[in-house]
């Protein structure tokens, strides 16, 4: 069927790991007769969490796209992977999606990751609704999460769907708008509506009031009529919601429980009759002159898309998954690829249900779907029908937290690994694979241990290659304390024309920051112009290597003070050569000191964990900066550190919170550092020179 843009809803479900969004998104389609029978995550045959790595751990690692038909409506939901450490798939569902279905554990409120989910919703103004699963278990109040939410994020909460009992006596749900009853199905049936109960007609009525309340904020005349007469008609209470919910004025709770398929039918009907098409929504991009700008989703204008996620299948080759935002993406056509600049060939195109690809002719505006084999695009490209249409701004991605270095055993088994980790790096853009020339590494960096260690296995597993790993060596930097001055004389004699140049230099340091520093100070012609760029290009080749451990120099201020010159025997090298040797000595005379790389961190931890983490960041001579309660006993903790701590934080910080502390990190600036663990870092670099250059 081919749906236009008003009939297309996405809906990115997301939430803390472990509450269960695989299994909702499992019986959302057996709901909506995608499936004929809704599978477990044990199992590992669920439609979403299909690939090895995710069938052997039993959680999801990669975002997933399903689409159901419901009264007329195509619904394109993303199930998302709950862990941290696979946030970049997350970001492409919530990119592609106006909307959210934020999944809570109705044992544990809002978690860590859900809380930081959120933060990343608000930013992009995105309105979603809330599910509070696990409504037969003893220890779901779903009252008292619904104010914990409430509370935690200072939004309108309004109850969609009620509970009827809870715990083992649950018994269903009640939906408040339609007025009716949801009670549990038999196993492998799908819930039916019926008359509400008698002993819940009181409840009902309450939730009512809350919900014609919340449906008086969409707007301004309902909301006189409903503080004059106390109560909103259905049409009404109907229009107050669509406009309350796209314009993120309030939050729907919906509860129930997704294994039972509970809850279900009032979650499908309020996104397909409630809940707002793409149709206007505003999607950013940038001018030809970098400024900000925005295009509407709609048909009416030729095609423009952004590509949001790119994945890698055995059997149709490279995946690019694409959210339509004007015009039709056609099948057998060519396209721009603006950031390239470059024509792009679309072969076929399809809508999926997770690893299941059903062809289709034609993706309207607002849709989301799949190409195959394109040649030169890559996830955060922009296709369109011209070349100077406006590229949509790229999907912005956390830094990598974590770091391995990574070799094989011979040059010829590098490449091979190189060149599948290079591939990966492309596709998930929270992970970065680079070769550091100044500490001779290949870095695979990602967002934590599992993510690194999935995608080592994944690769080992293709490839047969022995990987090894390593803690990343520190780009540590050198400088100096005082002022200092040398002079050092090039004389070479070997037949024909020699080599000869005498510079003398004075290097003083330069505040934290300002690297470098050159000036030419020679009077009387001691040394021609011509010369001067030679001794520059000598200076800044010694600072490549420092002479405390062979790290590069900054913050220097080098000035040229005298020299001398050969009519025949001087050049540019020779004075190259000159002043390369003269920085040296005048180096080693300057009080040369080391520089580490200081980072700033912030963590998220709960309360009872405050004390262990402020102990432990001291311990790795870090400096907390500030701490912040962000409700529901979460606690955000700024500090600084030296990187050399913190390069297995995400392991000490899993071990320090049961797993439930995030955390985030970025440079900052160098400090000096002395004593023991300077003579520790001269020594390691020392033997590392040494080792790499009897390989050689």
């Amino acid at each position: 069927m081919d749906f236009t843009t008003e009939m297309v809803r996405n809906v990115a479900i997301a939430g803390h790991g472990q509450t269960g969004k695989t299994t909702l998104f499992e019986q959302l389609l057996f709901v909506g007769g995608v499936i004929a029978k809704p599978e477990t995550v044990v199992s590992g045959k669920t439609v979403s969490d299909y690939t090895p790595e995710e069938i052997e751990h039993k959680i999801s690692i990669y975002s997933s796209l399903a689409h159901v038909s419901w009264k007329n409506i195509n619904i394109n939901f993303w199930d998302t992977p709950g862990s941290s450490d696979f946030v970049g798939e997350v970001i492409s569902a919530f990119r592609s999606s106006e909307m959210a279905l934020v999944l809570v554990d109705g044992r544990s409120s809002a978690q860590i990751e859900t809380i930081k989910l959120w933060r990343d919703l608000d930013r992009r103004s995105k309105p979603r609704m809330v599910f509070i699963n696990r409504c037969d278990d003893e220890r779901t109040d779903v009252a008292a999460v619904t104010k914990d939410i409430h509370d935690k994020f200072n939004v309108q909460t309004c109850p969609l769907t009620i509970p009827m009992n809870g715990g083992a006596g649950f018994a269903g749900v009640i939906d408040v708008l339609k007025g009716k009853a949801y009670p549990l199905a038999a196993d492998g049936t799908i819930e039916k509506a019926v008359d509400i109960p008698a002993e819940y007609k009181d409840a009902y009525e309450s939730a009512r009031g809350i919900l014609a309340g919340a449906a008086a904020e969409g707007d301004d005349d309902l909301l006189i009529k409903f503080i004059d007469d106390g109560e909103l008609t259905d049409e009404e209470i109907v229009k107050g919601l669509k406009i309350a919910f796209e314009n993120n004025r309030i939050v729907p709770i919906f509860c129930g429980d997704s294994l039972k398929n509970s809850g279900l039918t009032a979650v499908f009907d309020f996104i397909a009759e409630i809940a707002p098409s793409p149709a206007g929504r505003l999607e950013t991009a940038k001018n030809a002159d970098g400024s900000d700008a925005t295009v509407k989703i709609g048909g009416d204008l030729p095609l423009s898309a952004l590509v949001v996620k790119t994945s890698s299948d055995q059997f149709s080759g490279r995946l690019s998954y694409i959210k339509i935002v004007t015009g039709s993406l056609a099948s057998d056509t060519e396209v721009f690829n603006v950031n390239e600049g470059r024509k792009e060939k679309i072969g076929k195109i399809f809508r999926c249900i997770g690893k299941k690809l059903e062809e289709v002719k034609t993706l309207n505006a607002g849709d989301i779907g799949i190409a195959t084999k394109l040649s030169i695009t890559k996830t955060s490209d922009t296709l369109a029908a011209s070349a100077d249409a406006l590229k949509f701004n790229r999907l912005r991605h956390p830094e990598p937290v974590y770091s391995m270095a990574v070799s094989a055993n011979d040059k010829k088994e590098e490449d091979k690994m190189s060149e599948f980790l290079a591939r990966y790096a492309e596709e998930d853009r929270t992970l970065s694979y680079k070769y550091n020339a100044e500490t001779k590494q290949n870095v695979l960096s990602g967002m934590g241990e599992l993510h690194i260690s999935i995608l080592l296995k994944k690769v080992q597993t293709q490839t047969k290659i022995n990987i090894q790993t390593a803690v990343p060596r520190i780009a540590y930097r050198e400088t100096i304390q005082r002022k200092a001055q040398a002079e050092y004389t090039h004389k070479k004699q070997s037949g024909g024309h020699g080599q000869y140049a005498r510079v003398v230099l004075s290097i003083e340091s330069l505040p934290r920051g300002e690297n470098f520093k050159f000036t030419n100070a020679v009077f009387g012609g001691a040394i021609s112009k011509g010369y001067i760029p030679g001794v520059e290009k000598g200076v800044h080749e010694a600072m490549e290597n420092g002479v405390l451990a062979g790290y590069p120099v900054v913050d220097v201020a080098v000035t040229v003070l005298d020299g001398k010159e050969h009519p025949v025997d001087s050049s540019e090298m020779a004075f190259k050569i000159a002043s390369r040797n003269a920085f040296k000595d005048a180096m080693r005379n300057a009080g040369p000191i080391l520089l580490e790389p200081i980072m700033n961190i912030t963590v998220l931890v709960e309360s009872k964990y405050l004390g262990d983490i402020m102990s432990d960041m001291s311990g790795k001579r870090g400096r907390i900066l500030g701490q912040t309660p962000i409700g529901g006993g979460i606690e955000e903790i700024r500090a600084q550190a030296p990187q050399a701590e913190l390069l297995r934080y995400a392991i000490d910080l899993r071990s320090l919170t049961s797993g439930t502390g995030s955390f985030e990190t970025s440079f900052d600036h160098y400090d000096p550092i002395s004593g023991k663990i300077a003579d520790e870092v001269i020594k390691a670099s020392k033997e590392f020179i040494n080792m790499n250059q009897s390989e050689d």
